[in-house]
């Protein structure tokens, strides 16, 4: 037995010697009750079927798909055999756009695991083509049965495994097997912290500390309620701007994506522009707020959020920002107001890769099915809460070769702890909801699009209506953004009566949000058009260079009012409570 094979029996062996509690979390994952994975299970069954009876359909089509293949894996052994007798060939398949799984070029020198590669690569082709070319199922079905037959395909991907990663056998031969020994550890932490699914670690435990490292602009949190803190930031100068400005983040993840490090933080930015901030930093919710609905992050959220700061700096009106979920909340909130009766207390409203109109919710939509959602709903009624690490993991699979597999080599199978980046540690940093406002999400918003019918959605009685929603409104969408499709966000802006400003960030959902001046990585596109067609509109869209930030600035500058002198942190009413970040974000999910 050499070296590394006897390190890779001593690493098997040091994670069977884990405690009892390692094998009940094994027997979980794969045996436990688990209504969702089972409602998964049976619509990919049925997918299936439909997916074979029209296939059956055109026998022809089938043998010529077969044969399309096979010529295919044909060529490939042609082209290692050539390459074998030291003839240069190129590959027969090339690495998919942006794939880096295949990238060490340890795969191409060996021609065994060259022929691996590219005959996964091939089978990984040909399987996609299969579907998108059998007629006769539903599209929806039609999506299902690729993200999950990617799902698959990509988890038996040869870079996934010890004994088919030419990068990680080499590895484990210069190390003697240590790295096994390292990513068995890490493997049985990481199991011990997930929740029904396995949650890969993205940053290295500990890396910051929020409220020293991340969230660490100065401020004070001036109220607090069952729901959310309110944090008054600490002006930036003796003036600001009169018009308050409230932050709604989402309140599926920690606010502080908005208040990361000094130099790409958007809440110091803020303030460095001269306006008075608020933000709400959101409670993570357990068994014990299991009774909070969408309702009440209206009324007792952002509602609540505009009175204490009309009683701090007698402005009876904000202008506000949502960021993703947060975004529909304050539109919702303003459509509640005005089915109310009451003024909307909104200025201008500012959304940021915010969904309003869920008709299409991208890849999102392979889980938007009522067996699906109803099983969500069983299991969090028992649990209590939507447990935050499975959402991570979901959002995760959305791009599993650049957010998941990546991590689970370089972690498990090399041994190494991934860096420490700021955004990553955020994301690893998430939240839990409450069923009543998930299952409103998932079955009224993604599922009926009720948002965008006039009267559909009943708050306390009162129908919301976003064409009544006059505000001027600002809406930065992201051009690679895989949750909010930017597309879908720009149709969402005609459901509201304001006028409205779209502008379009280079990059995805995260990074071409947190785009500051002084970074200047990413531009963005601008259209005074109105918005009709998304290919129309991105066609005569002029380019920027830099932030979009700065543009923003220009355009709420008329809403911001006057300066005036910087207002007082708290008062009589609402004395200061805790420094800035406060406690709710604090509260981990482990």
């Amino acid at each position: 037995m050499s070296q590394a094979q006897f390190k890779l029996n001593e690493s098997v062996q040091q994670f069977l010697q884990y405690n009892d509690d390692t094998w009940k979390k094994l027997q979980d994952f794969y045996f436990g009750d688990n209504p969702v994975s089972e409602a998964v299970a049976k619509l990919n069954a049925e997918d299936l079927a439909k997916f074979y009876e029209a296939l059956a359909t055109n026998p022809m089509r089938m043998m010529e798909l077969q044969m399309k293949w096979w010529q295919g894996q044909m060529d490939i052994y042609k082209n290692i055999m050539l390459r074998s007798m030291g003839e240069d060939a190129a590959p027969v398949v090339a690495d998919l756009p942006g794939d880096r799984r295949f990238s060490n070029e340890l795969w191409q020198q060996n021609p065994n695991f060259d022929l691996l590669r590219q005959s996964y690569l091939l089978l990984t082709k040909s399987m996609q083509e299969m579907i998108d070319v059998v007629e006769g199922i539903p599209e929806r079905v039609r999506q299902r049965l690729h993200f999950y037959t990617r799902q698959m395909i990509n988890a038996m991907s040869p870079s996934n495994f010890l004994w088919t990663n030419p990068e990680v056998l080499q590895q484990t031969k210069e190390e003697a097997g240590d790295n096994l020994l390292r990513g068995a550890k890490l493997f049985h932490d990481d199991l011990m912290n997930s929740g029904k699914y396995l949650k890969i670690r993205m940053m290295k435990e500990h890396a910051f500390e929020v409220g020293k490292d991340l969230a660490y602009t100065e401020g004070k949190v001036v109220f607090q309620n069952d729901i959310f803190e309110l944090i008054q930031y600490t002006p930036k100068g003796k003036e600001v701007y009169q018009t308050p400005l409230l932050v709604v983040p989402p309140f599926i993840n920690k606010y502080y994506i908005l208040d990361l490090k000094e130099k790409n933080s958007f809440v110091n930015w803020l303030g460095e522009q001269g306006h008075a901030v608020f933000l709400m930093s959101w409670r993570n919710p357990m068994k014990e707020q299991a009774h909070i609905t969408f309702g009440n992050l209206i009324t007792d959220g952002v509602m609540e959020a505009v009175k204490v700061i009309e009683d701090l700096t007698a402005e009876k009106e904000v202008n506000a920002i949502g960021y993703c979920m947060g975004g529909t909340l304050l539109a919702a909130t303003q459509a509640y107001y005005m089915g109310k009766r009451l003024k909307n207390r909104i200025k201008s409203a500012t959304y940021m890769t915010t969904i309003l109109d869920f008709e299409d919710p991208g890849e999102l939509g392979v889980f938007i099915n009522d067996p699906v959602i109803s099983a969500i709903e069983a299991m969090e009624e028992k649990t209590g809460y939507c447990d935050g690490r499975q959402l991570a993991v979901t959002f995760s699979l959305l791009r599993e070769n650049s957010l998941y597999w990546n991590y689970y080599i370089d972690n498990y199978l090399k041994g190494k702890e991934p860096a420490e980046f700021d955004i990553l540690y955020w994301n690893s940093d998430g939240t839990n909801v409450t069923p009543p406002v998930h299952s409103f999400i998932l079955r009224n918003l993604y599922l009926n699009n009720e948002l965008v019918e006039p009267g559909k959605i009943k708050i306390n009685g009162t129908g919301l209506n976003l064409s009544r929603v006059k505000t001027p409104n600002f809406f930065i969408s992201t051009k690679e953004d895989h949750i909010a499709l930017w597309d879908g966000t720009f149709k969402g802006s005609t459901a509201l009566g304001g006028d409205s400003t779209l502008v379009l960030g280079e990059s995805g959902h995260v990074a071409g949000i947190v785009n500051p001046p002084a970074k200047d990585k990413y531009g963005y596109f601008t259209n005074t058009a109105v918005f009709e067609d998304a290919e129309q509109w991105l066609e005569k869209a002029k380019h920027h260079k830099g932030s979009w930030w700065t543009y923003w600035q220009k355009w709420v500058q008329p809403y911001a009012g006057e300066k005036v002198p910087a207002y007082a942190i708290g008062n009589e009413n609402h004395p200061v409570i805790d420094n800035a970040p406060g406690k709710y974000v604090k509260v981990s999910l482990t």
